[in-house]
């Protein structure tokens, strides 16, 4: 089964941002690795390491993609966000 792959775009010093990693991280703490079922990968991405990134997201960070889909910007939703994986892991097995 394919990974989910989660991702945080931000940048350092930005408060909404440290908001937004500790939502992601508490999220991800209830999806447990399971035997058989996909994986939730979550990676952080600084927008000031990628010029594109910086160009396309500078007014809106931090932003959450799933699997490189803008899942929410600026004030990340837990329950939104719990929904939105286990849509996806239920989609991927």
């Amino acid at each position: 089964m394919p990974a989910i792959q989660l991702t945080l775009l931000s940048k350092p010093g930005c408060h909404l941002c440290d908001d937004a990693r500790e939502v992601v991280r508490d999220v991800l703490a209830t999806f447990p690795p399971r035997e058989g079922s996909a994986a939730v990968v979550f990676d952080e991405k600084s927008i000031l390491d990628d010029p594109e990134l910086f160009d396309e997201y500078v007014e809106e960070i931090p932003v959450v993609l799933v699997n490189g889909r803008v899942h929410t910007i600026w004030r990340v939703d837990p329950e939104r966000l719990r929904t939105a994986l286990t849509t996806e892991l239920e989609e991927s097995a």
